[in-house]
């Protein structure tokens, strides 16, 4: 069994392979590979999923309950999440430490804490306060999930911010000390995500040509539609918009009327296999990140793993990651006129490209790997328990 500590820690997660559709799912998984060559990890995720006896980690799925299966009503998704955070709990919990990833578990750690008397470690991969559009995908199950979340930071035994300026906006949001936010950065795995010359992928749709790339979400968040709206003035460039998993049926209508208008966009709408996602950024000659509101923006590192230009929002962890005029573009949020004019900048400046390639792969191999943050985490767990922690 891998796992080089006595420590024992459960997290609890609505996303985890195969069921990863975002962000934090992504984030989860990595972690949770690193953590269990230090650790002893238990996984407690949305599904019916199950690794046997004695696996590190172990994936205990949970699917529940029946009578919520379908959404009958805009809020019935936020019901059936409180079902599976309840069977979470009905199932005995044996961890030093449980930690929760997202509002979906954080009813959950709240439960976990007061039946079991539990340290509970939360991680904010983003704020539901600063998420207003969430209303239009749950009705009024956001005000419930914007409840869910601000109780599960007031009871943290500990926040983990995923950048410093995620960091002040727990602060500010929900008046906590600062004390008890500590900020670990999104990580990479830099085996996976690194430059490469196949191209299987690409042939096979038919890509043969120089492009802009987007990854992600269908959502408002992402900042899609002004991406698409900086694409009608960009009449030279070629988007391969690699998005699916639409926040609401509308917001896709919407964007399949852009790109039916737009023929020099193609539209990649399913989950592509992380390696073929490789592909798509190792070919692309620059990745576009347009989004409105971003706690990290893990894609960027994806992006500059793969040594590709990123032009990006200025916004949120983004300006951690991305290093405006070292490793591409950062450029105001909402804003598609701009988006456009630094695209075209980037697009004719060859040796600013090659620049912000070499200079891409370099800051991810610095500041991002994955080692390093499970190692991190880890020691945040030894100071709950009252364990020594790692000198380094």
């Amino acid at each position: 069994m891998k796992g080089k500590d006595n420590l024992r820690v459960t997290l609890f997660t609505n996303e985890y392979p195969p069921n990863v559709y975002g962000g934090a799912g992504v984030h989860v998984d990595y972690l949770v590979r690193f953590l269990a060559d230090l650790v002893e990890v238990e996984v407690r995720n949305f599904g019916e999923h199950r690794d046997p006896e004695g696996s590190n980690p172990r994936a205990v799925g949970f699917p529940g309950w029946d009578l919520l299966s379908r959404d009958e009503l805009p809020f019935t998704k936020v019901l059936r999440t409180l079902s599976v955070n309840l069977a979470f709990n009905n199932r005995p919990l044996t961890a030093d430490v449980v930690h929760c990833h997202t509002w979906y578990t954080f009813f959950a750690g709240f439960l976990a804490k007061l039946l079991y008397g539990i340290p509970l470690v939360v991680t904010m991969h983003s704020l539901e306060p600063f998420r207003p559009w969430k209303q239009e995908q749950l009705g009024s199950g956001y005000y419930l999930s914007s409840w869910l979340e601000k109780n599960g930071v007031q009871h943290a035994d500990r926040v983990i911010a995923v950048s410093a300026e995620m960091k002040e906006d727990i602060i500010k949001t929900y008046r906590t000390p600062p004390e008890k936010v500590a900020v670990i950065h999104n990580g990479i795995d830099l085996r996976q995500y690194r430059p490469v010359e196949e191209r299987s992928f690409l042939d096979e749709l038919g890509i043969n040509y120089p492009y802009l790339l987007f990854v992600g979400r269908i959502s408002r968040q992402k900042g899609i539609i002004q991406l698409l709206e900086a694409m009608e003035r960009l009449d030279q460039f070629r988007l391969v918009l690699c998005a699916s998993s639409p926040d609401t049926p509308e917001l896709e209508a919407e964007v399949r009327d852009k790109v039916n208008r737009n023929p020099r966009i193609k539209w990649i709408n399913e989950m592509v296999p992380k390696d073929k996602v490789v592909q798509l950024y190792s070919h692309a000659q620059a990745f576009v990140c347009p989004s409105i509101y971003e706690p990290f923006g893990i894609i960027n590192l994806e992006a500059m793993a793969c040594k590709t230009p990123v032009i990006a929002s200025r916004v949120g962890g983004i300006k951690e990651v991305v290093a405006d005029g070292e490793t591409g573009f950062l450029v105001s949020p909402d804003d598609p006129g701009e988006l456009a004019a630094k695209i075209k900048l980037a697009m004719d400046s060859p040796e600013l490209m090659a620049k912000f390639k070499e200079n891409g792969r370099k800051r991810v191999e610095q500041y991002f790997s994955w080692e390093a943050i499970a190692a991190r985490t880890v020691d945040l767990y030894r100071q709950l328990c009252g364990k020594p922690v790692t000198v380094n």
